[in-house]
């Protein structure tokens, strides 16, 4: 990796980041409930959005530079796998059924944004 992508990647990360943090709390102060909505929408909001940056930088245009501040450092810090994790077993505890439909609605709706961005 070149000094100039580790910079982009560094740059977009700590955007995606902040974006991730001030979004979640938004969300959450606006939806109740147990159900993890603010990571839900972030990590779904940040599969489309890749999936149109990979598919218009990196496939298309192949703007190596914009999918490097673009797709692996903003939605890299924008979305959130580890913290999917978490709570999803957090849910297990106590909501078995709301973890099942977390962990499902996450991967197969994620899956179904990220394949669509492709063809769209």
């Amino acid at each position: 990796m070149s000094l100039i992508s580790a910079v982009l990647v560094s740059i977009g990360a700590a955007v995606g980041s902040l974006f991730r943090y001030g979004a979640g709390r938004l969300i959450t102060s606006r939806i109740r409930g147990v159900f993890p909505w603010g990571t839900w929408w972030i990590n779904m909001t940040g599969t489309l959005l890749l999936g149109i940056f990979f598919r218009e930088l990196d496939s298309v245009h192949h703007h190596l530079d914009w999918w490097m501040l673009l797709g692996t450092g903003l939605c890299g810090g924008f979305t959130t796998f580890s913290t999917m994790s978490v709570e999803a077993r957090q849910l297990l505890r106590t909501h078995r059924g709301l973890a099942i439909l977390y962990l499902a609605s996450s991967l197969g709706l994620g899956f179904l944004i990220a394949y669509v961005t492709q063809w769209v």
